[in-house]
């Protein structure tokens, strides 16, 4: 830094040196009158040159610093302008340096910050002892990380809002690795996380209304033909076995909706075991079985893992695979072949179920899983809704690979029995 009071006097002490020295070399020297004054021009001349190069210098260097100066001002004008929080510390965690908005937000004006760790600035604005708490552990965190860090870092104000920012954190180091400072900006998304919010709730109403009108339409349909029917026996005075017959399908319709409606509005108490996926195939290949002969369909099994083991609830997992290849099943009116695949490995038992049915478009398929849609025309767009949910109860995974007029496969993936048991026990 410039010093003024130090060059001067340097410069004072070099130029009596000087004077005294060359005097007293001189007059030791065995001249005459005429070389003697021109040793003392020659003095003078020398020590006129090097007052120049001095003085030049000096001019130099302090063009220098008030550049610098300058560029500093416009610096901090153009820091103390922003928006944002933004900090300088040292290597220690001492404040070095805080702009007008970091010091209007910590109400720092009247507080000589300069030197100060975050924990005596929390004893200074005890208001925000905690906020600088955390300050201390997201510095610990940089210092730690050796590069830029990114966190979201929240606190209420005095006038009881809560700020939100998001705080990039630069650490800063010598070339030898040793710590030099740490940079901090904060941006304030308070505004942006509210919005978010705002949207979140929106999106959560409109999946309500399209919830409920679903619901609605999928419950009136079964209704209004039970109204129909009970309408005609009430008129003919006759109780009509076929109608009875369609009333009470038409309630199990209801019970059905109303039962898979359960399981994805709430977690539902289960009775996890271990249990042998092969048991669970072979118990739903029975139920289809009459079904897969009427629409000609062949069904072939290959298990390459009969002692795989799954943890988990065997009716869910038993009605996940119903409604799997039931679905398999009515892709292929015209008949076809199903093929179910069981294996294990690294801890995984994988289940493929594949038909050589009609296939589904790639525009249907990214909406497969979605409350409502169904591709069948009596369908109610509910059962891979409700397998999709089951299955990743069960910490597994559900994938739908298909192309039109080739078929589809479904491979499922689910922990093995004995890994998950050990685990939660």
């Amino acid at each position: 830094m410039f010093n003024k009071s130090k060059v001067m006097a340097s410069y004072i002490a070099f130029s009596l040196l000087w004077l005294v020295v060359t005097d007293a070399l001189i007059n030791m020297l065995p001249v005459g009158r005429g070389v003697y004054m021109a040793l003392g021009i020659a003095k003078g001349a020398v020590f006129i040159l090097l007052s120049v190069v001095f003085l030049y210098q000096l001019l130099t260097k302090r063009e220098q610093l008030e550049k610098a100066e300058e560029n500093e001002q416009q610096l901090l004008t153009l820091i103390n302008s922003m928006p944002d929080f933004v900090c300088f510390k040292d290597s220690e965690g001492r404040w070095l340096r805080v702009n007008d908005f970091g010091q209007r937000l910590y109400h720092l004006e009247r507080i000589d910050y300069v030197g100060k760790t975050d924990r005596e600035l929390g004893e200074l604005v005890p208001f925000f002892k905690d906020a600088f708490e955390q300050c201390i552990e997201s510095d610990r965190e940089a210092w730690k990380s050796g590069t830029v860090t990114r966190r979201e870092e929240s606190f209420e104000t005095p006038d009881g809002e809560l700020k939100t920012f998001d705080v990039i954190k630069v650490p800063l180091f010598e070339e030898n690795g040793a710590r030099k400072g740490l940079l901090t900006i904060g941006r304030d998304i308070t505004q942006q996380k509210r919005a978010e919010e705002l949207l979140l709730k929106k999106e959560k109403l409109s999946v309500l209304g399209e919830l409920a009108a679903g619901i609605a339409h999928e419950i009136r349909n079964p209704l209004t033909s039970m109204k129909g029917f009970i309408q005609m026996m009430q008129e003919t005075r006759e109780v009509n076995d076929d109608y009875m017959r369609i009333m009470l399908s038409e309630l199990g319709r209801i019970n059905q909706i109303v039962s898979e409606l359960l399981v994805l509005a709430k977690p539902q108490s289960h009775n996890y075991r271990p249990f042998l996926l092969s048991e669970a195939v072979s118990y739903v290949i029975s139920l289809i079985g009459h079904e897969a002969t009427l629409n000609n369909v062949s069904i072939s099994v290959h298990n390459n893992a009969p002692k795989a083991c799954v943890y988990g609830d065997q009716n869910q997992i038993v009605q996940v695979l119903l409604n799997v290849m039931k679905n398999a099943i009515e892709a292929m009116p015209g008949g076809g072949s199903l093929y179910v695949r069981v294996s294990e490995a690294g801890g995984t038992v994988c289940l493929d179920i594949a038909d050589t049915g009609i296939g589904i478009s790639k525009e249907r398929l990214q909406k497969i899983g979605e409350p409502f849609f169904t591709l069948k025309e009596k369908g109610m767009g509910l059962g891979l809704t409700t397998s999709m949910k089951i299955i990743q109860e069960h910490k597994g995974t559900m994938q739908i690979e298909s192309e039109v007029g080739k078929g589809t496969i479904v491979h499922l993936t689910l922990p093995s029995g004995y890994a998950a048991n050990a685990a939660s026990g």
